[in-house]
């Protein structure tokens, strides 16, 4: 079995997890606004824990957005320097995917789960998936997007009934769709963990240098709206 590493700062939680066959040990802790403090020290004590390297490790998984901004560019600075140091491959995980994965089957359920993140200036990142397995990677039926609440509202007004996750629950439009929906939903590394698991075996591991964090924004758009919001 291999052995993996996951690392998640891509919303107000911190996470790290690490597979290896059936054993599954994580860390979870809601550090907003401390990522760059707590991130690299929870990979050192899980690792530590472990008895284990990071050269010891098959592939580091980590949630690849969308989300943060700040937390996708932080993640990715600690996953460089760790897969690069040990020339260890990695897996980037969908975050949204994560969170239906996470919500789909901690209570063996499955079924359908709309993950939504608030991403701030009246918009969420938000996707659509079928869970049908724990041993299967969900499959989208809208893909990871970033719009307004009205307008996701409108698109998934006609699908089957679902369930709702995270944080861009809060937006009355999305709330009003189902009242089966839970906001203190965050992505995790152990549910990133077990899906870059699923990955992995397919063969989906990529060189380091060929990642990059999913921000769905424009980096540029999301640079010129920072100066708008910011006084002179």
């Amino acid at each position: 079995m291999a052995k993996i590493l996951a690392l998640d700062t891509s919303s107000d939680a911190c996470s790290v997890a690490y597979l290896d066959g059936d054993q599954l040990i994580d860390r979870f802790e809601l550090a907003a606004k401390s990522h760059t403090q707590r991130a690299l020290p929870m990979v050192a004590e899980l690792l530590a824990e472990l008895g284990t390297s990071v050269k010891q490790l098959d592939a580091i998984a980590f949630g690849a957005g969308p989300g943060s901004f700040t937390g996708l560019r932080i993640g990715m600075g600690v996953v460089q320097g760790l897969a690069f140091g040990a020339d260890v491959p990695v897996l980037p995980v969908s975050t949204l995917m994560a969170m239906a994965y996470g919500r789909a089957f901690g209570d063996a359920a499955g079924g359908r789960i709309l993950s939504a993140l608030d991403a701030r200036m009246g918009e969420v990142y938000w996707g659509l998936y079928e869970c049908s397995s724990p041993v299967c990677l969900p499959r989208a039926i809208h893909a990871d997007s970033v719009n307004a609440p009205e307008s996701v509202a409108t698109l998934v007004a006609p699908e089957p009934a679902f369930i709702g996750v995270g944080s861009g629950w809060r937006y009355g439009p999305l709330a009003s769709l189902t009242d089966r929906h839970e906001i203190e939903v965050y992505p995790s590394a152990r549910d990133i963990v077990q899906l870059a698991a699923m990955l992995y075996n397919a063969g989906e591991a990529q060189a380091v240098e060929q990642v990059q964090p999913v921000y769905l924004r424009n980096e540029v758009s999301w640079k010129k709206r920072q100066r708008i919001r910011t006084p002179a």
